[in-house]
């Protein structure tokens, strides 16, 4: 199981630092599983991908982030949440992490699985 970002199912890219080169990243993460889901699948091997939106960990929780969300909350990815709550926690991606790797998704191969609280929904 690969993780990536809400950032790697759309195109999420600000003009602010680093923000161009995480989205293209998450989107390489991606290509990766889909390419490893091919190449593996006949060994019976699923490789799969999980899509968090923000998580409440350092890299969101920060004074930095808090600040530029403050200063701009309509503007700040975690709005867009269709859930009312502005991040997840890194139980509820490891309980997707736990789902895909147990017997019960035996079948799952191939599969970006969103845990975003509703951020990609179109």
């Amino acid at each position: 199981v690969l993780t990536s970002s809400v950032a790697g199912l759309a195109g999420l890219g600000a003009p602010i630092a680093g923000s161009l080169g995480y989205t293209v990243a998450k989107h390489g993460v991606v290509g990766l599983m889909r390419s490893a889901a091919n190449a593996y699948a006949q060994h019976n091997i699923r490789v799969n991908s999980v899509h968090p939106t923000g998580v409440a960990t350092p890299m969101i929780m920060n004074e930095f982030t808090i600040t530029r969300i403050k200063e701009n909350p309509k503007g700040s990815a975690l709005s867009a949440n269709l859930l009312p709550v502005p991040y997840v926690e890194s139980e509820d991606v490891t309980n997707a992490v736990l789902w895909l790797v147990s017997s019960k998704a035996r079948h799952v191969t191939g599969v970006t699985l969103p845990v975003d609280a509703g951020h990609t929904v179109m």
